[in-house]
């Protein structure tokens, strides 16, 4: 029985070590934020190899997710009143990212299926917010399709289908960009391979945005001394409204 025994645990061992190992690396892990930064694009690359260090076998997909600071946000719905679109139903999420982004080697329909997507987020569809209170399902999607719409529209999601090159079933790459518009913070590229519908494995790396010179000075000042910024923000509002009004008095 116990032969028995150590031969499974063997055969278990020798089977969880079988799988390929990820070595991801990233262009830049830290992106600054100047005055006039226009955004920049990033180069997620790597290998696939198996525990011995080799070329892994071929028959593999790879899907990169970047994602970055997530943040409390309330989602308002616009409904036409009257002639007049005014805000109608809203719904508070507790966790959105401000930054995401997935680049595939193919349609991710095609590599995994629905509920695999979901687990790993490989997908603007799949997106997991964490809404806050009780939501209907349809209410909670309609929802979530509009927030993800708007952060398309904005450069602050993307999905792109075919966004991974492999080469000589080894090397892999991938680039993102990140808008002028990014939120500082730590982001985290995660990198999957995926092979027969499952996630065969897994590496992350971590990139740090962060403002430098001039506007990290504001950023500090504005949370050390949030009371006095705001006041000096409404001296500043009062006095630019002022030189304006004189300016088109003079006219």
């Amino acid at each position: 029985m116990s032969r028995i025994l150590l031969g499974l645990l063997c055969f278990f061992a020798l089977t969880a070590q079988a799988d390929p190992i990820l070595v991801p690396e990233v262009s830049q892990d830290e992106v600054q934020v100047r005055q006039g930064f226009t955004g920049t694009e990033l180069l997620l690359f790597g290998a696939i190899l198996d525990p011995s260090g080799a070329r892994a076998a071929s028959g593999y997909d790879i899907v990169v997710v970047l994602k970055g600071p997530a943040s409390p946000i309330r989602v308002r719905e616009k409904e036409q009143i009257g002639g007049i679109w005014m805000n109608a139903a809203s719904t508070d999420f507790r966790s959105a990212p401000s930054y995401f982004a997935v680049a595939s080697s193919a349609p991710i329909d095609q590599i995994v299926d629905d509920r695999t997507a979901a687990i790993y987020e490989l997908g603007t569809r799949f997106i997991q917010l964490s809404p806050s209170g009780a939501i209907d399902p349809e209410e909670q999607e309609r929802f979530t399709a509009g927030l993800v719409a708007l952060r398309e529209g904005q450069g602050l999601y993307e999905q792109k289908t075919g966004g991974v090159t492999i080469s000589e079933d080894v090397l892999y790459q991938a680039r993102l960009s990140l808008p002028s518009s990014v939120t500082t913070g730590t982001y985290t590229a995660e990198t999957f391979a995926i092979a027969n519908g499952r996630v065969i494995a897994s590496a992350v790396a971590k990139i740090e945005v962060r403002k430098v010179g001039f506007e990290r000075a504001i950023e500090d000042f504005s949370r050390s001394w949030s009371f006095l910024y705001g006041l000096m923000a409404v001296g500043l509002s009062i006095a630019m409204g002022w030189m304006a009004g004189r300016l088109f008095a003079l006219v």
